[in-house]
């Protein structure tokens, strides 16, 4: 069951990375395009920048499982690697504890101004007034993702290696 729980957290992760990936291409392919109807046709950008900034920021937030899961983020951790295998692995499951606190309350805040965005209709204040909750769902979600991946995270350090995928 256990088993079950984390190679299905990992396929979320892995697929919320894709999803991530792609939108960061589609984020690149509109630059060009701004880029291009600007500079050769002096025409107008009016909804690039906001896609542009929203797209990238989402990409940013959605990858982050798969980073956590892969164990591709920045860190300083020379006094861990210092440490004896068991007080190692304590300041992990420690460090994993504070991570998913983190990630539980930035899905609730997010998912809170998700919320009121929503209910209130809020716009953004450009030219193009896009509907706000659209490019903010991307925060509840992805932090709740970044959640279970800690959860799962947590599992493997508590339990011990039950899949050697990856991970320390």
């Amino acid at each position: 069951m256990i088993s079950l729980f984390l190679r299905a957290v990992d396929l979320i992760s892995k697929v919320a990375a894709v999803v991530a990936g792609l939108m960061l291409i589609a984020a690149m392919l509109v630059i060009c395009e701004m880029i291009f109807l600007r500079y050769v046709f002096r025409a107008p950008t009016i909804w690039q920048t906001d896609f542009v900034v929203f797209s990238a920021t989402a990409a940013m937030f959605l990858g982050a499982p798969y980073v956590l899961k892969t164990s591709g983020h920045v860190g300083v951790d020379v006094i861990e690697t210092a440490l004896p295998e068991g007080p190692r692995r304590v300041v992990g499951i420690v460090g994993g504890v504070l991570g998913l606190l983190f990630a539980l309350m930035m899905t609730i805040a997010s998912a809170t101004f998700f919320h009121e965005a929503y209910v209130n209709d809020w716009h953004t204040s450009t030219v193009a007034a896009i509907t706000l909750w659209i490019p903010l769902l991307p925060l509840p979600v992805s932090f709740a993702l970044l959640s279970l991946q800690y959860v799962a995270e947590l599992i493997r350090r508590v339990s011990g290696p039950i899949e050697a995928e990856g991970h320390v």
